[in-house]
């Protein structure tokens, strides 16, 4: 079997609410894994953690609770070998 490209395991976002408010839960934890050469799409509703979900891929946010692995290595960061 061959390792996925992706791997998303149990992915969170919580936003710190602002001047006392409620806590943000943008995105439920969520697990995915992508092989290479697969294309997939995410779809649903505006503010579902669609972009959350990306910027997190992407290196340019950090999940709250789980990690994400790119060629097996977590993704601390943003850099070239996404887009």
């Amino acid at each position: 079997m061959i390792a996925p490209k992706l791997v998303v395991e149990g992915v969170s976002r919580v936003f710190p609410g602002v001047r006392g408010g409620a806590p943000t839960r943008a995105l439920e934890p969520t697990t995915l894994s992508v092989a290479e050469n697969d294309f997939i799409t995410i779809l649903g509703p505006s503010g579902c953690g669609k972009s959350t979900l990306l910027r997190i891929v992407a290196g340019l946010d950090r999940p709250t609770e789980g990690r994400v692995l790119l060629d097996g290595r977590e993704v601390r960061g943003p850099g070239a070998d996404r887009g």
